[in-house]
Formats: C-alpha cells, sequence, structure tokens
C-alpha cells in the first residue's frame, strides 16, 4: 500500500530478462509551503537490489534525478522529500536501475552521544551516556536517553539541560510523572523523588543516506523499588529521524516515534496529571520579552496552557541579530487526540517567562498499558530560524497526518 497521500495512477514496467529497468508512477501530492516527506512501498513495486536504484521527477517535460533512500524494512519502503507547491499537485517519477545521487547525512559516534549532522552542520545530538549534573547538585539527576542540543539551521542551540530551576528538564525528553505500578505510585520524571528515571539500554538500528538519517534506541523506564532494588516497568523503542536540508534551507524536519510496552506481566496505569510526556525545555536566551507561542488553535503563550492542540510552535528572537524556534506537531493516531498541552505562560518560572512546551495525552485522562500490547505517540518537529506562519504550520500538519 502506498501512504495516504498517494494514489498512484499509472505503472509501466519494461522487462528486460527478468529484471526491471523503469518503472514510473504519479502520485497526488496536497498544496503544501514545506517539503514533504514521502514514501512508498518499494516491495509492491520492484524486486531490485535497493542499492541500484535512483529516482527521476519529470516536470513540464523536463527531468530530475533526485535522491532517494530505501529502508531495510519488511516491506522496504522508498523516501524522497517533494518540493513545495502552492497547488494540489500530481507528480510523476521514474524509478530507474542505477546508483541513488546526493551525499548522505551522517551520524557520528563519540563521548556518549551520537551526533547528526550535515554540510559540516551539527542539527541534533542524542546523549545515550548518562550525563551527570554540575558539581555539588545531587548525582540522583542524572539523566541518559534524551536530546540536546537542538540546533537550528543557522547554528543557534534550541534547547537546554539541567537548568538550576529544574535540574530534570532534559532539553527534549518524554518521561510520564504520575504513574500507578504493582500498587505503587511512580514518578518517572522528578528524578529528585527518588521513585523512577528512563535509561538508555540499547542501539536497535542506525541508518543514513541521501535523504535522512535515523536511529533506534531501547528505553527503559526503571521504578525504584521500596527495598532497594529496581524493576522495568516499561520498554520504549524511539526512532528518531532527521531529514536531510539543503545547505541553505532554513528548516528541517525530526520524526520522533515512541513504541511503549510492558516490561513484565504487570500492567502501567499512566495517571492523569498536568504534565507528563514529550517536553521541551527551549534555550536560556528566550524569557517573556523575547519569545511567543502559537498552537493550531490560535492561542500564545499567554493562553495555551491546559488546551488542546494540533501543534505547537515555539519561537523568538536568537543570537546574531536572528529568530527561529520549533513547531511541533502532534499526528492524530496519538491517544487523547488532539493532545493537551502544559506549558510555561508569561508568568512563568517566578515571572522569568522562560519556555516550556509539553504534549499531555494524560493531562486530563488516566492511560492503562497493558501487557502484550504496544502503543505509539509519534510527533514531528520542523525545526526553522526566521518565521513559519500558521498557515506554513497547518499545511505542515496536513502532509504529516495524511501519512
Amino acid at each position: 500500500m502506498l501512504n495516504k497521500l498517494a494514489t498512484v495512477l499509472f505503472a509501466i514496467l519494461i522487462l528486460s530478462g527478468a529484471c526491471i529497468n523503469t518503472i514510473t508512477f504519479s502520485i497526488k501530492v496536497p498544496a503544501s509551503e514545506l517539503e514533504i516527506p514521502f514514501s512508498i512501498n518499494l516491495d509492491s513495486l520492484t524486486q531490485r537490489p535497493t542499492n541500484a536504484l535512483s529516482l527521476i521527477e519529470t516536470i513540464d517535460g523536463r527531468s530530475q534525478q533526485i535522491p532517494c533512500q530505501v529502508t531495510e524494512t519488511k516491506p522496504a519502503r522508498l523516501y524522497w522529500l517533494c518540493t513545495p507547491h502552492h497547488q494540489p499537485t500530481k507528480r510523476t517519477y521514474t524509478l530507474v536501475n542505477r546508483a541513488s545521487v546526493g551525499d548522505s547525512i551522517k551520524i557520528v559516534n563519540a563521548h556518549g552521544a551520537l551526533t547528526i549532522r550535515t554540510h559540516n552542520k551539527d542539527l541534533l545530538r542524542y546523549h545515550y551516556k548518562s550525563v551527570y549534573p554540575p558539581a555539588g547538585v545531587d548525582t540522583i539527576f542524572k539523566r541518559s536517553g534524551f536530546i540536546h542540543p537542538v540546533w537550528a539551521p543557522n547554528g543557534q542551540i534550541l534547547t537546554r539541560i539541567q537548568p538550576p530551576d529544574h535540574y530534570h528538564h532534559y532539553g527534549i525528553w518524554n518521561p510520564w510523572t504520575r504513574t500507578l505500578f504493582e500498587n505503587d505510585t511512580i514518578d518517572f520524571w522528578n528524578l529528585h523523588a527518588r521513585k523512577g528515571t528512563v535509561r538508555f539500554a540499547k542501539f536497535i538500528s542506525y541508518a543514513s543516506g541521501p535523504v535522512f538519517a535515523e536511529y533506534t534506541t531501547l528505553h527503559e523506564h526503571v521504578v525504584f523499588k521500596k527495598d532497594r532494588t529496581e524493576k522495568i516497568a516499561l520498554n520504549e523503542l524511539q526512532t528518531v529521524r532527521v531529514y536531510k536540508p539543503e545547505p541553505d534551507q532554513k528548516y528541517y524536519f525530526v520524526d520522533i516515534t515512541s513504541k511503549l510496552s510492558c516490561a513484565s506481566d504487570s500492567p502501567l496505569l499512566i495517571l492523569a496529571y498536568r504534565y507528563g510526556g514529550l517536553a521541551w525545555r527551549a534555550t536560556e536566551y528566550w524569557h517573556k520579552d523575547n519569545s511567543e507561542m502559537l498552537t493550531s488553535e490560535g492561542n500564545t503563550m499567554s493562553a495555551a496552557d491546559a488546551t488542546r492542540a494540533k501543534w505547537i510552535m515555539g519561537y523568538g528572537k536568537l543570537p546574531e541579530n536572528d529568530s527561529g524556534g520549533i513547531l511541533i506537531l502532534s499526528h492524530s493516531a496519538n491517544y487523547n487526540y488532539p493532545e493537551p498541552l502544559r506549558v510555561w505562560d508569561k508568568d512563568g518560572n517566578n515571572g522569568r517567562g522562560d519556555v516550556f512546551i509539553n504534549f499531555a495525552p494524560t493531562k486530563n485522562k488516566d492511560w492503562m498499558l497493558e501487557p502484550g500490547k504496544t502503543s505509539t505517540l509519534t510527533y514531528r518537529l520542523v525545526v526553522f530560524n526566521g518565521i513559519i506562519t500558521k498557515e506554513k504550520a497547518e499545511s505542515a500538519w496536513v502532509s504529516f497526518t495524511s501519512q
């Protein structure tokens, strides 16, 4: 099956012996002011070796080879980026037997962290070794399995870890706050409570190519039991995929998918609480006088808390006389969609107005995770410099959730 956006209008197979030389197909693509990450089921089209395929797009009779990438999954999928267009369009492509074009976006493994970079610029770093708090601070605040920094396309850092006001804040991270496990209330978020934590366990896979780089990691949500033993309550397979921007492009996409499953025969009940789940603690450069928020429902920083939204954007001034931010898109298949928000308003954090954003699906509703079942949460981040309008944000959400 193709994704929902794609409708194959025709396919022409030219055979040479038992091998397919070309496959031509067309898809319908919605209007979008940003690129659209796109994929098709490759196994439904060809069984050719995946290292010998290129994608040609034909526009107004002119053909151009574009970067594409094949996943090592079953079924295999072919990925590429559709260029923006203000109107819905029919796009025609030909798959041919030759190597793809484009330099690969890279994953660098060093000093206990993975860094994803392209064009000699760092985009995102994931920490798999524990990062300890500053000297003199209780080591209970150490953590692994989080993202920091996220760099804007122009190089400014958009995340923050271990701020003195909240040592347990870690860039982009996703623990649960109030849970019930084996008749005990467990807090994986507030590390000082000494009830639990989230840890990196191992890498499942890496991939990089001309279109994206990604890693999948196992996070263990660990309970600190009263008898001073530990037990894993929840396994999380987190996949982070970063799509390669062009050298001068002022935005790029990050997809974050978390697959949650019980680690034992005991269920985990995530209890309703005002925060928990995917969160972003933003750069210390921002405060109430130089930053703002906007949600899909038109709410700003002063009114967004406890509302529901399809997407939320945090943005503001940045060093070097620049501006930028992160747009976070919540998938329509997520639990309790449209998800409730927990954000700090202009008076938050003792009046400083620091930027904290959290999609909190259990803000107003319990969530029972049962053994033998897997639950999935999916988000897309659009990391940008300059301005993303409400219209651009909405078109990005439509293309994300249509796949």
